[in-house]
């Protein structure tokens, strides 16, 4: 077993503080993603890219204007907690991604991915959300495991607190992915595709709800 399988972890609220853990995790575990390997094509720069992309979802959008969970992992006596894992969520009524939060980190994403793509992903990202459901619901951003802590639990621990937040509201829960291998990870928690949105010059995305547990 793994020191980190081995940890004791707990799950909390991220703050301001959390960003920079948060950031690199999700760099590390996003990397490979068919959306990031689109949005940042060159193999060796996109680590680095995937987590500055990242850290402008986290530090202006789902930590101050959304919710956002970190999975903290105590693996020894000398090193003080370790964030393991994150979910970044959007509960009903929040705009982390919003005309607000947009016009305020849109001079970082013009100069991290080149202002002539810029309504190239903006159109794709529009169609995505087409598919947003009209009723109040969650949305789930990235969720996302450091690699060293994959097969631990991390992720799925992440996903059920948010579930239940979601199911306490009575109100159903949506995401995108870009991975058809994590359908089936999300199929296991009741989701079910209700749209694939495919082009032929971005990555096919899968849009996924899943409704309040009765």
């Amino acid at each position: 077993m793994s020191p980190t399988a081995a940890a004791a972890r707990t799950l909390r609220t991220a703050n301001m503080n959390d960003v920079p853990a948060v950031t690199r995790l999700l760099g590390r575990a996003f990397h490979e993603d068919p959306f990031f390997r689109w949005f940042f094509p060159t193999e060796e720069r996109r680590m680095a890219r995937t987590a500055r992309a990242c850290a402008l979802l986290a530090g202006f959008g789902y930590v101050p204007s959304g919710y956002t969970t970190v999975a903290e992992c105590r693996e020894d006596s000398v090193r003080g907690p370790v964030v393991r894992g994150a979910a970044l969520w959007a509960p009903p009524g929040a705009a982390p991604e919003g005309f607000a939060v947009t016009l305020r980190s849109l001079p970082h994403w013009s100069r991290l991915v080149g202002l002539s793509r810029i309504p190239e992903i903006a159109r794709y990202t529009g169609e995505l959300r087409a598919d947003v459901p009209e009723e109040p619901h969650w949305y789930l951003a990235l969720l996302g495991a450091d690699p060293g802590a994959r097969g631990t639990g991390v992720g799925s621990q992440l996903l059920r607190a948010g579930l239940a937040r979601a199911d306490a509201d009575g109100v159903p829960v949506h995401l995108d992915t870009t991975n058809p291998a994590n359908l089936g990870y999300y199929e296991r928690y009741g989701f079910q595709v209700v749209r694939v949105l495919s082009d032929p010059r971005a990555p096919s995305a899968y849009c996924m709800v899943r409704p309040p547990a009765a």
